[in-house]
């Protein structure tokens, strides 16, 4: 049982880690602009639309693969992907309204993995409430 748990605890921990900002799609939904900006920051661009507004945030620092072999040989090989990530906050009200990722984000720690830098501390914060 013990070996069966330390095997499954590093796939949980990635799985983890990937769920973040999914989760973040759902949790800070509501959230006041002023506790989105505490929280992400200051976003890279905003836009006004009718009606509302719009934060981008962008992470486009690659993110790579947990997995990297070199060798003396200059040969090199990286299983999993490299991702960034842009994400898109639309405001109503004042209010977070709804929350989307854009740009290669998928590693092999899962397919939003490269945007959990961007909502890791908004979602610490909600969860400590």
């Amino acid at each position: 049982m013990a070996r069966r748990l330390t095997f499954l605890m590093p796939v949980i921990l990635l799985a983890a880690c990937s769920s973040i900002p999914r989760r973040a799609q759902h949790d800070l939904i509501g959230l006041p602009k002023s506790a989105l900006l505490a929280c992400a920051g200051v976003p890279d661009r905003q836009a006004l639309i009718e009606g509302g507004e719009v934060l981008e945030y962008r992470q486009d620092q690659q993110v790579q693969g947990p997995l990297t072999i070199k060798t003396p040989v200059n040969f090199e090989l990286d299983i999993g992907g490299h991702g960034t990530c842009h994400m898109v906050v639309t405001l109503r009200s004042g209010l977070v309204a709804q929350i989307h990722y854009t740009g290669p984000s998928a590693t092999l720690l899962g397919r939003y993995a490269a945007c959990t830098p961007l909502v890791r501390s908004c979602e610490a914060e909600i969860n400590k409430s």
